[in-house]
């Protein structure tokens, strides 16, 4: 078994979402759920097929995002993950829990905007996605001007009054 990194690339402000799934069905699936819970969505979808042709399967309604999902799903090449990358001014949080709830999906390994290198195990049998680095190291406890400061970030952006 050899492991190996495959960095996500992306602009820097762009949030996307890695997870696994396990039917060709999921790329419909998850396209209208996005569609669905957030009307106007600019995202970009790719699927990597696992059997059969083997081939990235891919949806959208942008097309800067659908170049950025096919390129990062080839470079993943992992059996039935997929990657949505979603337009300036989306964000996973309004999104996930319907693509949490596509019967397809098995999981999600991240949903960020943060640099990522997706953790990759290769075998004879194939490839899979082991985890994902996701962000830095911690470099302490969170103080009261910290939690005063993610406070008020939270009321500055509207995701809490």
């Amino acid at each position: 078994m050899q492991f190996s990194t495959v960095k996500i690339e992306k602009p820097d402000d762009i949030n996307f979402i890695v997870g696994q799934s396990h039917f060709i069905k999921t790329v419909e699936d998850i396209h209208e759920a996005l569609v669905q819970t957030v009307p106007g969505i600019k995202f970009g979808l790719a699927f990597c097929e696992a059997s059969g042709a083997m081939q990235v399967r891919w949806s959208g309604t942008d097309e800067p995002m659908l170049e950025l999902a096919k390129r990062n799903a080839l470079a993943l090449s992992a059996g039935h993950s997929f990657i949505v990358f979603l337009g300036p001014g989306f964000f996973p949080l309004n999104v996930l829990n319907a693509i949490k709830n596509v019967p397809e999906v098995c999981g999600i390994f991240c949903a960020t905007a943060n640099p990522v290198e997706v953790v990759i195990a290769e075998t004879e049998h194939g490839r899979g996605i082991m985890g994902v680095i996701d962000g830095g190291k911690s470099h302490g406890i969170e103080n009261e001007e910290g939690i005063a400061w993610r406070k008020q970030l939270l009321r500055t952006i509207g995701y809490k009054l």
